[in-house]
């Protein structure tokens, strides 16, 4: 792998690491506030972010030592609200800087699965965002969001509300592969 598009790995490791962690904390926040379905929404998406940090991690199986992996993390966590507001921030951050450039370098280095790894976060970080966002609207207005069932693909982590797709628009996999969490 080109050192690019390998550092870019490491840091979408790194990144979504840190989301995954960050978000069950938030969750058990949410519950502590009485916010179930937000705590939920947490979990679903925080075992998202895993998958990603899986798929990134697939894809340096070649290497073989210690690395530095430069992420943006949000720090200062506080109440379901700001920790909303948190997650959609690096949501955003994924959305129009991060993975929009990991996937251009990729692109131009030839590295096809680092390109495929990064498109699938991508595409999921979209979804994320309008979840969160949806759940802050509902938070900021005193209620728990409502929400149905948060399906999660176990090949790419794209996320829905709902019932899942009978194939994922992202990795192609058929429903069975989806998790639902449900309240």
């Amino acid at each position: 792998m080109k050192l690019s598009t390998q550092q870019n790995m490491i840091n979408a490791f790194g990144g979504e690491s840190q989301a995954n962690m960050r978000y069950l904390h938030f969750a058990t926040q949410a519950e502590k506030e009485n916010f179930p379905n937000v705590a939920r929404l947490f979990r679903a998406i925080a075992q998202a972010e895993y998958i990603h940090a899986g798929d990134h991690y697939r894809c340096l199986k070649h290497l073989d030592g210690g690395f530095v992996a430069n992420s943006m993390a949000a720090f200062g966590p506080g109440d379901t609200s700001k920790n909303l507001k948190l997650a959609i921030a690096g949501e955003e951050f994924e959305i129009t800087e991060m993975y929009p450039t990991y996937i251009e370098v990729a692109k131009y280095q030839g590295e096809k699965d680092a390109q495929r790894s990064f498109e699938w976060s991508y595409g999921t970080e979209i979804e994320h965002k309008k979840l969160f966002e949806k759940a802050k609207q509902a938070v900021d207005g005193g209620s728990d969001v409502e929400l149905g069932p948060v399906q999660v693909c176990e090949v790419c982590g794209y996320t829905v509300e709902g019932d899942a797709p009978d194939i994922c628009p992202l990795c192609k996999s058929p429903k069975e592969k989806f998790t639902a969490f449900i309240s």
